[in-house]
């Protein structure tokens, strides 16, 4: 993979004003963004998805220019295609488990029918062990599970990148251990790149090929891998 991020992009309102200024070059196939809250990893995070519009600079994946505020580039979310985690999982909790993985198969806001089962929904309904669970309700799942449905409809359309936000934040100690490794075997089975955002030094151990260390909005030096903190989930 080759992610090369250079963006600007403030906020301000009466109590504060913010400053994303962040510039690094991804060569690797995971990659954590590192820092305490408010330091700009969601912000930047949502920028590589297409969800927040910088102010100015560039993306780009593999070569292809996501978004070059010089040129006027600025591709549609689903153009991109990027799949984005977000950290509370997002899932619909009008739909069953089998229609909010479908949903990432959508184009319109139409919802997928509630007993239909494409060939590509079913391959992830096996590949995550959810098909007992397809007619089940997200109120109805565990954290884990929810997660797994959550990787799911990101999954099936068969994106370019993974994006992860926080994504073990919900679950309780036993469970970040269980779906840290889950998530590195499946991002080692499909070979897709994946950025992934956390505060959590457990989280760099197992998913930092490369680190990329924000604060206050700009990018810190970065030390060696074997000098990170560990400490037990």
């Amino acid at each position: 993979m080759s992610l090369v991020v250079d963006i600007r992009k403030t906020y301000a309102n009466a109590e504060r004003r913010f400053t994303l200024d962040v510039s690094f070059t991804a060569a690797t196939q995971r990659v954590v963004l590192f820092g305490p809250s408010g330091a700009g990893k969601s912000m930047t995070l949502q920028a590589i998805a297409g969800l927040l519009s910088p102010d100015a600079g560039t993306i780009t994946l593999n070569g292809e220019p996501l978004f070059d505020a010089a040129r006027r580039i600025d591709v549609p979310t689903r153009e991109r295609r990027v799949a984005y985690l977000f950290q509370d999982y997002a899932l619909f909790p009008h739909l069953n488990v089998r229609q909010n993985i479908a949903f990432g198969l959508t184009s319109g806001l139409r919802n997928p029918r509630a007993k239909t089962v494409p060939p590509k929904v079913a391959y992830w309904l096996h590949a995550f062990d959810l098909e007992a669970l397809a007619g089940q309700y997200p109120s109805q799942l565990s954290g884990g599970q929810k997660q797994r449905v959550a990787l799911a409809r990101a999954l099936v359309a068969q994106p370019r990148i993974l994006l992860l936000d926080e994504p073990f934040a919900a679950l309780d100690a036993a469970m970040r251990q269980r779906m840290r490794h889950e998530l590195a075997e499946l991002q080692a089975r499909l070979d897709i790149p994946m950025v992934l955002i956390s505060h959590d030094p457990d989280d760099v151990a197992a998913f930092g090929d490369q680190v990329v260390q924000l604060s206050e909005g700009r990018v810190q030096a970065v030390p060696p891998h074997a000098e990170w903190p560990t400490r037990v989930a």
